[in-house]
């Protein structure tokens, strides 16, 4: 018999998604009874403790008996059980300082931790992750700044809704002016995105038509990576190269930046990638881009004028576009910006649902087997020890970076 714990959400503000729903939970105990789940008692998990009893989970605050514990976000180093097997998102891989200590504890507590965001196909397509409901909530909200930036129309927030199925309802009727949109990427964030402009009413365009056209009607178009990046020697663009020598490559977005009243930014960065454009782009009287929703958001990342999160409850704030400070939303002379590290928790429930069903599918039974080719690359640390894929984090993790 495997023992898989839900553990409590530890990290404040609270998260309130999960791993695993209650129905999940009753499917998995109905079809693989080896498996038993226990919910740590909690809170603020957007289902509540008597949904997963009725749904025949035991909810109990130890569950310290259990060999697999499954959370979302960071785990307090308080709150670290030795020896067990943990997953959840670490945000260690790109050496964030503010998780120095988490990495640090987790090799001392000789804990076997597999990251989610490191969970990979062999061509390197994620397997997991809330990226589609972070497209969704991110699109919606930079819509919403927008409109109210111009108040030319006017959007609810998400959070008030129960479902998305009744944020759709929300978008009938909506009456959007001849704004130009611009999407950056390709993956799942880059997926919910579309679903909300297609959903808005908003009609795709080509990259060579949205340049060189005025649109009667609200349009965007999709950047991918050939659309977005060229090697500085050849000008042309290799996906497996790029990821691989990212530095060697330059970006092509500048332009749009000419043409773009509402940025969507949904590709992938680390700090050896090329930005969409630099800081002193943005000063520009050519930049026009008033309303930017960053939803991969990096700080000084892709968007250089990210400068920091916000909250759930306040997602927009300004950049002075002559100083490039942090202002109020919507002041004339200011960029907004819409950046929010946990987009999806706007929607929790049906973030969650969709979040278990690829966990089921294709991390699960391998998880309870004991490993495979996909979680032991997957495996950032086992036995006191980092493992090969990320002996590069050795500094990090023993405080020196």
């Amino acid at each position: 018999m495997t023992s898989i714990g839900l553990i409590r959400e530890g990290k404040t503000p609270a998260d309130n998604r999960v791993a695993l729903t209650p129905a999940q939970c009753k499917w998995i105990h109905k079809n693989a009874p080896h498996i038993r789940i226990i919910a740590q008692h909690s809170e603020t998990r957007c289902f509540s403790d008597r949904e997963y009893s009725l749904a025949g989970v035991e909810v109990k605050e130890d569950i310290s008996e259990c060999d697999i514990l499954l959370g979302i976000k960071e785990v307090p180093v308080s709150q670290l059980i030795p020896d067990k097997t943990y997953l959840f998102f670490s945000h260690t891989k790109k050496k964030q300082p503010h998780n120095q200590g988490l990495l640090k504890t987790i090799l001392d507590k000789k804990i076997r931790l597999i990251d989610y965001e490191c969970l990979e196909h062999e061509d390197g397509q994620r397997i997991i992750g809330f990226g589609f409901f972070a497209g969704v909530v991110g699109a919606h909200n930079g819509m919403m700044a927008y409109g109210s930036r111009s108040g030319l129309f006017t959007l609810d927030r998400v959070h008030k809704q129960r479902s998305f199925r009744e944020l759709i309802h929300t978008y009938f009727g909506l009456r959007l002016p001849n704004v130009k949109i611009a999407v950056t990427g390709s993956g799942r964030v880059a997926h919910g995105i579309l679903e909300i402009m297609n959903l808005m009413g908003i009609h795709e365009v080509e990259p060579e038509d949205y340049m060189r056209k005025r649109f009667s009607y609200p349009v965007y178009t999709q950047l991918k990576g050939a659309d977005l990046y060229e090697h500085k020697v050849t000008g042309k663009y290799n996906r497996e190269d790029f990821h691989t020598n990212p530095g060697e490559y330059r970006c092509k977005f500048l332009p749009y930046t000419e043409q773009t009243d509402i940025l969507m930014n949904g590709v992938y960065w680390d700090k050896t990638m090329p930005r969409l454009f630099e800081k002193e782009h943005a000063v520009d009287d050519s930049f026009i881009i008033q309303t930017i929703a960053d939803i991969t958001d990096d700080a000084d990342g892709s968007v250089p004028i990210n400068l920091g999160d916000q909250s759930i409850a306040d997602p927009i704030y300004g950049v002075d576009k002559k100083t490039l400070q942090k202002t109020a939303p919507y002041i004339p002379g200011s960029i907004d910006i819409m950046a929010v590290g946990n987009l999806p928790n706007e929607l929790p429930r049906d973030a969650s649902r969709y979040f278990g069903e690829q966990l089921i599918k294709f991390v699960l039974e391998d998880i309870v087997k004991g490993g495979s080719p996909v979680l032991d690359r997957a495996t950032m640390a086992k036995d006191g020890k980092l493992t090969p894929g990320y002996s590069y984090l050795e500094d990090y993790a023993a405080g020196k970076n």
